[in-house]
């Protein structure tokens, strides 16, 4: 058998990366992640998705010998029960950012991971908190890459994102380097290589598998530490050498997109082209007859039935056009039961066909196109024209509107002064003298939001001071 030279650049970096390792803009740029995750994660308490994988945590996962609290939940679980139940409540409402050529999500595990191992290893600095929200996009984002481009399967995120998740508990643990091998190895290994496109056919809360990511990298890097054997991980060691080469040089965390609306990547494109189409002169919701949307086959292969659930709406693709047409939004309200029982909505879907053009076709997944033709009863035709949503590195979303997103997200939840509160914790992270520990607290405390939200947390923060 030929042998095939492996290396442990990966691990080494999983160790060696340093606070002062990071340009002022990669600090700045985790940041802004954290604070969109968060605000993802808080509007995820909501859904149905999010308790049951809680109570899941909380029946099957115990606390044991060193228990760890849900995200904006409290309740204790085994760390790696933790780590499930936050990647579970991002993912459960699809407004978390992403990277284009993994067709996946890496902070949605990185985030929980990192968190739930803070409660493990308790005492870390603020910038080493930074630091290791780094580390999960700079692996994770890698990993994702490297499995697309060495497997003819395309697997949910969680397939990848579970190696970021070991990564950062190695680090927290400070394995050597042996050990942080053989947890990347497990991880990969273990990680749910399941069928991505099975879930865009029936959506259901099974989503990006993300929260099986977490579980798994968190539960590889525990074993390694007691012995366990798994290297290598050959994504990471061996079949893509060439995305491993520029870490600490590229950073990925900067290629990340953002999302100006809660549902699938794939059909943001759509969505800003109906918007489009929405601000024309002359354009009357109440005079379409036929809405064509041209977009590449990923994006019509998404749901396009009157949505049922909640995953219906958020990987659907006529869903959040007919939304955007009507009422020139897609947010929380479109998504939930609300949007869910909206009968207008229900009535412009037989109206909508897609079609998918070859170039649109030819240019995914490095970008996501699409096109929104609508006919009137009057006979009038507006077209959109060739579209790319906003949110990615090329049409980033402006800093003011990613905080304006998490501050509506957050505050519909737990209440402004939570918000505020929040993000003050996250923009201190980088103060040179700055603990994790204010933060962790307040995100891992967390109850879910009454009409008293902001009165009550008043008073509980009173009473710590």
């Amino acid at each position: 058998m030929m042998h095939v030279p492996l290396n442990d650049d990966v691990s080494r970096f999983t160790h060696a990366l340093l606070f002062n390792m990071l340009p002022d803009a990669i600090v700045r740029d985790a940041q802004r992640r954290l604070l969109d995750l968060f605000g993802v994660a808080a509007a995820g308490t909501s859904t149905r998705m999010s308790a049951l994988a809680r109570e899941h945590a909380l029946d099957c996962f115990a606390a044991g010998r060193t228990p760890a609290r849900m995200l904006f939940d409290g309740r204790r679980v085994s760390v790696a029960g933790a780590a499930f139940a936050g990647a579970a409540t991002i993912d459960s409402f699809d407004g978390h950012d992403g990277h284009a050529l993994t067709k996946g999500h890496a902070g949605v595990t990185a985030l929980p991971a990192l968190l739930a191992m803070t409660e493990r290893v308790p005492g870390i600095s603020g910038r080493e908190f930074i630091v290791q929200t780094v580390l999960g996009y700079e692996i994770g984002t890698r990993a994702g890459m490297a499995l697309h481009a060495t497997s003819r399967e395309y697997h949910t995120s969680g397939a990848w994102n579970a190696i970021a998740a070991a990564a950062i508990a190695s680090r927290a643990m400070k394995l050597d380097l042996a050990t942080t091998r053989h947890a990347l190895g497990i991880a990969e290994y273990h990680g749910p290589r399941s069928d991505m496109m099975r879930c865009i056919d029936h959506p259901t809360m099974l989503k990006d598998g993300s929260s099986w990511g977490a579980l798994a990298g968190i539960s590889a890097a525990l074993l390694a530490s007691r012995g366990f054997t798994g290297a290598p991980a050959t994504t990471v060691e061996r079949d893509a050498p060439a995305l491993w080469s520029d870490l600490g040089e590229r950073w990925f965390i900067l290629e990340q997109y953002v999302k100006p609306y809660p549902v699938c990547r794939w059909a943001h494109a759509a969505i800003a082209a109906a918007l489009a189409v929405r601000a024309q002169d002359g354009f009357d919701e109440m005079n379409i007859a036929r809405v064509e949307v041209q977009t590449f086959h990923q994006a019509a292969r998404l749901w396009s039935a009157v949505p049922r659930t909640t995953e219906e709406a958020q990987y659907g693709l006529l869903f959040p056009v007919a939304a955007a047409l009507l009422h020139g939004r897609v947010d929380a309200e479109t998504i939930g039961d609300l949007g869910l029982a909206d009968p207008s909505l229900h009535a412009l879907l037989p109206r909508i066909v897609t079609r998918e053009p070859a170039a649109f076709n030819a240019a995914f997944p490095a970008e996501r196109w699409a096109r929104v033709i609508v006919d009137l009863h009057d006979g009038r035709r507006l077209d959109s024209g060739a579209i790319q949503a906003s949110g990615d590195p090329e049409r980033p979303m402006t800093p003011a509107d990613e905080r304006a997103k998490f501050r509506v997200l957050t505050g519909a939840r737990f209440g402004d002064a939570f918000a505020h509160a929040l993000e003050a914790a996250v923009d201190a992270l980088a103060e040179p003298d700055a603990r994790a520990a204010p933060l962790c607290e307040l995100v891992l405390t967390a109850s879910p939001f009454n009409e008293h939200a902001d009165a009550e947390f008043a008073e509980a923060q009173a009473t710590t001071s």
